[in-house]
């Protein structure tokens, strides 16, 4: 995770406030649904969604949400789970769709299993945030340029393929943020690789439904 600086300028930027309803899409251990609650308060709601592609992992993702949901003070957070492109019908209608370090996978054989497309899966978060919801999308940026063709293989993707796909949807372009660029990521190394590990160049969106 950020420093607590970088994680409140995030929530800010993702426009996260109190009453608000998130989904934080694709979860992890759960550090940004905890936030992201802590944020809402009782008026809001966290919906933390697993893709159904990812939901068989050893790690049990859902079994590890739902108990997050169980910890003191999180009444406010449900664990969902469906195919990427069904989310809509295990999630309420949001004010934020939050994709962080995740984009990228909507291009790797794992996601499109089912049959899913980025493009799909695009329209999906549009079909489901209020008009003026955001829509943000924080990623390991890859050499421009390069388009999807390092998702699989560096799990990083071109900034400007996913402003081309996002827009394609429907959405606008509202903001970005250099927060978490690093100029020295030569682009070339696959995010995991120890050498580059947590110090990736990363992008940051915020699209909106209009």
């Amino acid at each position: 995770m950020y420093d607590q600086t970088r994680q409140s300028e995030l929530i800010r930027f993702a426009r996260v406030a109190a009453g608000s309803t998130v989904i934080d899409v694709y979860p992890g251990d759960g550090d940004w649904t905890r936030l992201f609650s802590d944020v809402v308060g009782s008026q809001g709601r966290v919906s933390s969604f697993v893709p159904a592609e990812v939901a068989h992992f050893e790690n049990d993702p859902v079994g590890r949400m739902r108990t997050l949901a169980k910890e003191p003070g999180r009444q406010n957070v449900e664990a969902a789970s469906a195919d990427l492109v069904e989310m809509r019908k295990v999630t309420q209608p949001a004010d934020v769709v939050w994709l962080h370090l995740f984009y990228h996978d909507l291009h790797t054989a794992l996601m499109q299993a089912r049959g899913a497309t980025a493009a799909q899966f695009n329209r999906a978060v549009f079909e489901q945030l209020k008009p003026g919801g955001s829509y943000v999308v924080i990623d390991h940026a890859a050499a421009a340029g390069s388009g999807t063709s390092n998702t699989q293989s560096l799990h990083r993707i071109d900034p400007a393929a996913v402003r081309e796909e996002v827009e394609a949807a429907g959405f606008k372009l509202d903001a970005e943020t250099t927060l978490l660029a690093d100029n020295d990521d030569a682009h070339s190394i696959k995010v995991f690789d120890p050498s580059i590990k947590g110090k990736t160049d990363r992008f940051a969106y915020r699209f909106v439904r209009l």
